[in-house]
């Protein structure tokens, strides 16, 4: 559901003069401006010696049991880049080496019956050292695929579907 089916009245006056056009909430009673913009997130490509890619799979909805790449929301006052490298290491305790920028992505995500737009900011992710890898935070499990073997139709997220999809055509 569009957050603007939530908003019934001004949250300064609870006036009912409350508006959507396209992008933001005005109240022509008060004059509140609410901007609705779209909040950031990454997503790291990682891959292993023998190319295979690292997927995760979801531990909650949405989209619970699907596949899924590492990452999550940029953090206030956070860099696009501090945020690869801090989810890497809480999802799957991870020290990032180097970090390329691959691409992004538009993406609807629903939460608690409400779309909230994001834009999904992608990194190639090199790592020296697999072996603390583990499934931590909101990962269940986690698992390397030959680009070959992916499947795109088990993995959740649709702007996931399109950088897997990118990805995989990008290693052809």
């Amino acid at each position: 559901m569009h957050i603007k089916e939530h908003f019934k009245s001004c949250p300064k006056c609870q006036s009912d003069a409350i508006q959507f056009d396209t992008k933001h909430f005005v109240c022509s009673n008060c004059g509140f401006d609410l901007y609705i913009n779209a909040s950031a997130a990454v997503a790291v490509l990682i891959t292993n010696q023998k190319g295979e890619l690292l997927l995760t799979v979801r531990k909650f909805d949405p989209f619970k049991g699907t596949y899924d790449l590492p990452g999550g929301f940029v953090d206030i006052n956070e860099t696009v880049e501090d945020a690869a490298i801090r989810e890497i290491k809480e999802e799957l305790n991870l020290d990032i080496t180097s970090l390329e920028y691959f691409c992004s992505f538009p993406n609807t995500y629903t939460y608690k019956e409400i779309d909230y737009y994001t834009l999904d900011m992608v990194f190639k992710a090199q790592i020296e050292d697999f072996s603390p890898l583990q499934a931590n935070d909101d990962v269940s499990s986690i698992e390397f695929i030959s680009p070959k073997k992916i499947d795109t139709t088990t993995i959740g997220l649709t702007s996931i579907k399109a950088i897997v999809s990118k990805y995989i055509d990008s290693v052809r």
